[in-house]
């Protein structure tokens, strides 16, 4: 997540074409650390979105509004008090830092054309949106910062606003070809960090893919640098600092089985291109890339209760399961003790009075063995006690046989629920994971609560000819597809011993082509816990095949006929309809 001095001198360039000239509308602090100014001009109205969140600083251009509380915070009101109806002069970056600063200018109290100054720091848990006059004194700020906080730099109300210096670093746009070898020589580092350390603005994400066109080994020591692969990565970094001189940038998102994990202000060409999604605007991506991100965040957190639940479960009875195999294990001896009554029964009229073993042949494989005696017991009475133990052993072994079926089925059971759970992108997905919980009696149901409203549906893709999958969310939907919906000539996917969604293929009484096995394999094994690997074991049937026994944990089917494909988990270029895409 490259949110570095590359990607805001795209910002910069796209406020500068839809912002300048125009006149600050109206504006709001919906959050403690963001405002969203709206500007009005020849552009039309858009929606600024800055935010100084130390854990997310943002800066774009929305169409979205959002709900402000009901006072607004004393920094909101003093900015509405000397801003409201200002015009934004100029929008500019020093260098490649990680600011941005607004030139404003608005009528004072006294109908005065004045100056004003808004800066956001978009420096990770320092990020900070500032209020200055004309001359850099800070008037307020999102946050205060005092002295007792950070010995660099004071940001208060009264004080100078200045960049602090904090890391020795180039300015890439300054550098000269040989200025930037120098840098990069005078690093002990591996080539990849002495670029984002040696040079301001350049992210470790953009120093990857730098060593990458080069051809430059990006752990080799920067000290080791030279000949052509040092002139290869200079020129790389000076083809950087003229991209943004220019402004020629490439806004692309990156996949990595299907979720967005990288973006950046140029290509990323060592990310294969159909893993790739470019869009027009920086702002558009930014929105998009942290929409797809905040989704995944927020079902994290409001999942947490339920994982917690499910977690402790499965421990529990992994434990219970371990403790009931090793039970299992110690009745292996029974048949042992079986035979050895049986041969005292045979052999015992032999055995003088005392003795502590006897020698016998075991006419079940013409073995000679040793029967351990107790001296005290007659030869019969040494048969009764093997027989007594036996028959316990047998006992608790046909029990344990019972009990360790019933709790490797509850284990699996969890499981599907635990990949349901990482599966779930909406709210309304863990609704019906949660009733589960509830049927399974691991979750009370409060009171007279009735049964919630289920509106979450199974994920609908089209495959690259045109052929229908449906992939189950959770183990309710994948009873429904699989037994209510699925006919009985569609196809059905699912990972070969592994937890994950049942995967429907619509036929409609036709012969598939071998492209649409292969999609619908890779979502079985990407909606499964083996999503990420690179080989996966699928069966796949006819849905005619495969059938639920009587008394069966939800989602829980058996097969006797399948055919099988190992497949990776990647589902990127397959096309998702509906809501969930």
């Amino acid at each position: 997540m490259a949110f570095d001095g590359v990607t805001i001198a795209g910002i910069v360039g796209e406020l500068k074409e839809k912002l300048v000239g125009n006149r600050i509308y109206k504006i709001a602090q919906p959050e403690k650390d963001e405002l969203i100014l709206t500007v009005k001009g020849s552009c039309g109205q858009v929606r600024l979105l800055m935010s100084a969140d130390a854990s997310l600083p943002l800066l774009y251009l929305t169409e979205k509004n959002k709900t402000s509380p009901m006072t607004a915070p004393n920094f909101c009101m003093l900015l509405r008090k000397h801003l409201q109806n200002a015009r934004i002069i100029s929008v500019t970056q020093p260098g490649l830092e990680r600011i941005v600063r607004f030139e404003l200018e608005h009528l004072n109290e006294l109908g005065d054309l004045c100056r004003k100054y808004l800066i956001i720091e978009l420096m990770g848990k320092h990020s900070n949106i500032i209020f200055c006059d004309d001359r850099d004194m800070i008037i307020d700020s999102i946050k205060h910062i005092s002295g007792m906080v950070s010995s660099v730099r004071e940001v208060l109300p009264g004080r100078t606003y200045f960049i602090p210096k904090t890391q020795d670093k180039a300015e890439l746009l300054e550098c000269t070809a040989g200025e930037t070898a120098a840098v990069l020589k005078a690093k002990s580092l591996p080539v990849y960090k002495a670029v984002y350390m040696g040079f301001t603005g350049v992210s470790p994400c953009i120093a990857q893919e730098l060593c990458y066109r080069a051809g430059v080994d990006a752990d080799l020591p920067s000290a080791e640098l030279a000949g052509e692969a040092l002139e290869r990565i200079v020129s790389e970094l000076g083809g950087l600092a003229d991209c943004v001189k220019k402004g020629r940038y490439c806004f692309n998102v990156v996949y990595e089985n299907g979720q967005p994990v990288e973006y950046a202000a140029i290509r990323l060409s060592s990310y294969a291109q159909d893993q790739s999604r470019c869009f027009k605007r920086i702002s558009e991506l930014l929105e998009y890339y942290y929409a797809e991100k905040n989704v995944i965040t927020r079902i994290r957190q409001r999942s947490v209760d339920l994982r917690k639940i499910v977690q402790t479960a499965l421990e529990r009875n992994v434990k219970k399961y371990d403790l009931q195999m090793k039970q299992l294990q110690d009745t292996e001896k029974r048949e042992k003790y079986r035979v050895y009554g049986e041969l005292l029964n045979a052999y015992g009229y032999g055995v003088e009075t005392g003795a502590k073993s006897m020698e016998a042949l075991n006419y079940y494989d013409d073995q000679m063995i040793t029967i351990p005696l107790d001296p005290m017991l007659t030869a019969g009475e040494n048969a009764k006690k093997y027989f007594d133990k036996y028959q316990k052993l047998k006992r608790t072994y046909e029990a344990l046989t019972t009990l360790t079926r019933e709790t490797k089925e509850e284990i699996d059971h969890l499981s599907s629920i635990s990949t349901s759970l990482d599966i779930a992108l909406r709210e309304e997905d863990l609704v019906q994971i949660k009733e589960e919980l509830i049927e399974s009696g691991y979750i009370r149901r409060r009171g007279n609560a009735k049964r919630e409203k289920i509106t979450s549906r199974p994920f609908h893709y089209v495959s690259s000819d045109g052929y229908h999958i449906y992939v189950g969310k959770n183990n309710y939907q994948n009873e429904e597809l699989t037994f209510k919906f699925a006919t009985g000539n569609d196809w059905w996917f699912h990972t070969k011993g592994i937890p994950g969604s049942h995967v429907v293929v619509k036929a409609n009484g036709e012969e598939l082509p071998d492209r649409v096995f292969e999609e619908a394999g890779r979502l079985a094994a990407y909606y499964s816990q083996a999503r990420g690997q690179e080989k996966v074991e699928i069966d796949y049937t006819q849905k005619k095949n495969v059938k639920k026994p009587n008394g069966s944990k939800p989602g829980f089917v058996v097969y006797y006929t399948n055919y099988s494909l190992v497949i990776d988990s990647d589902i990127t270029g397959i096309e998702q309809m509906g809501d969930d895409k």
